[in-house]
């Protein structure tokens, strides 16, 4: 069952996808999956060699970015960058809850030049809370 989130016309965060959840992206107009949860993390859940495979079939590029417990890292947050760049459409990203896909989104949109309260709005509006990280926010917004 697709529990999408918009957060803006080119991002969309859900929970951890399940192979039929990638058709559903796909015809919502989805061209890229980012993955953020690392494999093993749930081993009952699709991993992402299997999330993958869907995406191929389904004509959508895949990313693997994953987000473990040591938390985000200047490279994660370039590597999204990177993603929301180079997709051709809007992207999805995943984790097990949509939270550190988000909190990823976040830190990428400030180093971006994205303003925090925009970013604090954006992610409430779907439902999630970017406090826990909101100085590092801050941090890289201000660069």
């Amino acid at each position: 069952m697709s529990d999408f989130r918009r957060l803006n016309e080119n991002v969309l965060v859900s929970p951890q996808l399940a192979l039929e959840d990638i058709a559903a992206a796909a015809a919502l107009g989805v061209s890229m999956i980012v993955n953020n949860r690392p494999d093993g993390e749930e081993p009952s859940a699709p991993q992402g060699d299997d999330i993958e495979a869907a995406a191929a079939t389904a004509g959508l590029n895949y990313v693997a970015i994953p987000i473990g417990h040591s938390g985000f890292s200047e490279p994660q947050v370039d590597a999204m960058i990177a993603a929301m760049d180079q997709a051709e459409g809007p992207i999805l990203a995943y984790c097990r809850s949509g939270t550190r896909s988000t909190l990823l989104w976040a830190l990428a949109s400030a180093k971006q030049g994205v303003e925090p309260e925009t970013i604090a709005r954006t992610a409430a509006q779907a439902g999630y809370d970017i406090s826990p990280i909101r100085a590092m926010i801050d941090m890289l917004a201000a660069r």
